[in-house]
């Protein structure tokens, strides 16, 4: 990992930090304290010219109001006393008024005296005068540049306007000194600031070191390194980080051991496997292949890492790796040649996380090559005894026709005797000629004879045969709709599979038992489901019984007739019409076959 250069250190940071923060509050604090001083400063400027102009007004008033004999000086005389006597540093000029005739009394402007007796046009005194009001605004002299501060006031005796008062103060006074504060702030600003970032390096300092030592130490970790600890400095927020930091080395260092542990006793157990396993990540690229594995496929450990799982397997054109995470079912590889059979089953089962990710696959290979030679033989011998069977069932077949035309002598049962007898010995010809049908499905010979049949009447017809021809003591209980239900189906072929399934029902039926019969309609389908009351099935063989040749009870089986095919056969048919089929059972409660067909509403309309 890089050095953390200086402008990204987090020392920059803290002293930035704390510098923005003494610069932002002493700026806020600034500008509302130059604010507040300088209207403190103007407003006692002003309140102090104002109450001198008060007085100034005051002693005019009285001049102004006396009554002056021959001898006394003239008003504009005393007047020019007063304001003498009134001028100041701040103040620049003083003039008097007189109202009425708005002529100048007096100015304390001694080199501007030309200008007494003569008629002021001051839009400001006039204003004052008129409105009886003080009138001020802040002027800037064209000469100097400098702000002065421009005042007429009014003099009143007894509610009567006299005269007014004009007066020119410097106010740039007041504004240099708010220069010279700014001044001094700023200053203050600036030493401020650098007393802080001194302060915040070396706070950044006692911050950032553990921080720093933490950081080293995680870099050791991710070298494999757990031994190191942190140094604690303190007991505030980082030095309970820095123990939680040392609690969690501990408890990875422990984890690491744990699942090294774990990872050898998975290496073990998938070395002295007999089957293959390949685990893949998420990208399907093989990250794991045991040696019965490698074995199976006949290949090097080393070229097969990182290869993807489909082109190891050898089934990219079929499977791509997102289908393979969807497949259900086994994936059969035949590896065969002409002078030698192998075939492999492959499960796939997907990894993954508690949040639903996908994360690769796991490959379980199974040598299959000796069970699909037996299954291959059982097929063979299927073939081979259907055929040896199919001529003496024809010969039977004749013998009942001959019997038929006349060897029975009664003429009301023999007939129909004879008729149902010819008919299960075609029966039997059509089922030898199914066993034979198995084996061409292998091939995809396989093809149906539909025409469309009222379910429901088909269905009771079958129930009735076995109704009327059955042996045991069995009770028949059906659950069928009242309705028209048409199905397209091979009414021969979905015969044998009835024939087989109610066949099993009642051989495995006790004595008074109830076989029932019940047939559900749904959107898209009809389920067909046969129960018994016999002895039922166990668990663990209830996915085998659809299997060619399986028997759960063999001794059994062979006693009441059995061959293990019945079942098998009702698979295929019902599979090759777009159905399935499957078992539930309770051992010695009684077992329920069910089977599914499409149904399709919209030929209803067709047959009603």
């Amino acid at each position: 990992m890089r050095k953390v250069g200086f402008f990204r250190s987090i020392h920059l940071k803290f002293v930035m930090i704390y510098v923005l923060l003494i610069l932002v509050a002493m700026q806020v604090i600034g500008v509302y304290f130059v604010r507040q001083l300088e209207e403190t400063l103007l407003t006692n400027f002003k309140t102090s010219l104002k109450q001198r102009v008060d007085l100034l007004a005051y002693n005019v008033e009285e001049e102004m109001t006396k009554e002056r004999g021959t001898k006394d000086p003239k008003l504009e005389e005393d007047i020019q006393k007063i304001l003498v006597d009134f001028s100041s540093g701040d103040i620049i000029e003083v003039r008097v008024i007189e109202a009425g005739s708005l002529k100048i009394l007096g100015t304390s402007e001694l080199n501007n005296q030309d200008i007494v007796g003569q008629r002021t046009n001051d839009l400001m005194v006039k204003r004052s005068l008129v409105l009886e009001t003080e009138q001020s605004s802040v002027l800037i002299d064209p000469q100097t540049g400098k702000r002065n501060w421009v005042l007429s006031s009014p003099i009143t005796s007894n509610r009567e306007v006299k005269g007014a008062i004009y007066l020119v103060a410097k106010v740039e006074n007041v504004f240099t000194q708010m220069r010279e504060i700014n001044d001094i702030f700023i200053s203050g600003t600036a030493i401020a600031l650098a007393i802080t970032a001194i302060l915040g390096i070396l706070l950044a300092q006692t911050v950032a070191k553990p921080i720093s030592d933490m950081r080293k130490h995680a870099l050791a970790m991710a070298r494999g390194n757990f031994t190191r600890k942190v140094k604690v400095y303190g007991y505030d927020e980082i030095g309970q980080l820095a123990i939680t930091f040392n609690n969690l080395t501990k408890k990875l260092q422990e984890a690491q051991a744990t699942t090294e542990g774990e990872r050898r006793k998975l290496s073990s157990v998938l070395s002295n496997m007999t089957d293959g396993v390949i685990a893949t990540d998420r990208r399907g690229r093989v990250i794991l292949i045991n040696e019965p594995a490698v074995k199976m496929l006949n290949v090097s450990r080393e070229t097969v890492l990182s290869q993807p799982i489909v082109t190891l397997l050898g089934i990219e054109d079929k499977y791509s790796f997102e289908d393979l995470l969807e497949e259900q079912d086994s994936v059969i590889l035949d590896y065969s040649t002409e002078k030698t059979h192998y075939i492999l089953r492959a499960n796939f089962s997907v990894i993954q996380k508690e949040t639903g990710f996908v994360n690769g696959l796991i490959s379980v290979l199974h040598d299959i090559t000796e069970q699909e030679k037996v299954d291959m033989e059982r097929r063979e011998f299927v073939a081979n005894v259907s055929h040896e069977l199919r001529t003496p069932l024809t010969t039977m077949r004749s013998y009942l026709e001959a019997l038929a035309e006349g060897a029975w002598q009664d003429e009301e049962i023999a007939p129909n005797f004879l008729d149902v007898t010819r008919n299960e010995t075609e029966r039997m010809i059509r089922l030898v000629n199914d066993l034979l049908q198995l084996s061409k499905m292998d091939s995809k010979d396989y093809q149906l004879k539909k025409e469309w049949i009222d379910f429901v009447v088909y269905f009771n017809r079958i129930i009735d045969r076995f109704e009327l021809t059955k042996e045991q003591n069995v009770r028949f209980t059906r659950k069928l709709p009242n309705h028209d239900i048409f199905i397209e189906m091979d009414e021969d072929k979905l015969t044998q599979v009835l024939d087989n399934i109610i066949s099993n029902a009642l051989k495995y039926s006790p004595e008074g038992g109830y076989v029932t019969f019940n047939l559900e309609e749904q959107e898209d389908q009809i389920i067909v489901s046969i129960s018994d009351q016999g002895v039922g099935i166990p668990k663990a063989d209830l996915e085998k019984v659809f299997d060619r040749f399986y028997r759960v009870d063999k001794a059994r089986s062979r006693n009441l007739g059995g061959t293990g095919l019945g079942l098998a056969i009702a698979k295929e048919v019902v599979q090759a019409h777009g159905g399935d089929i499957w078992a539930s059972s309770v051992e010695g409660k009684g077992t329920t076959i069910f089977f599914t067909l499409p149904y399709d509403h919209s030929y209803e309309d067709d047959w009603s």
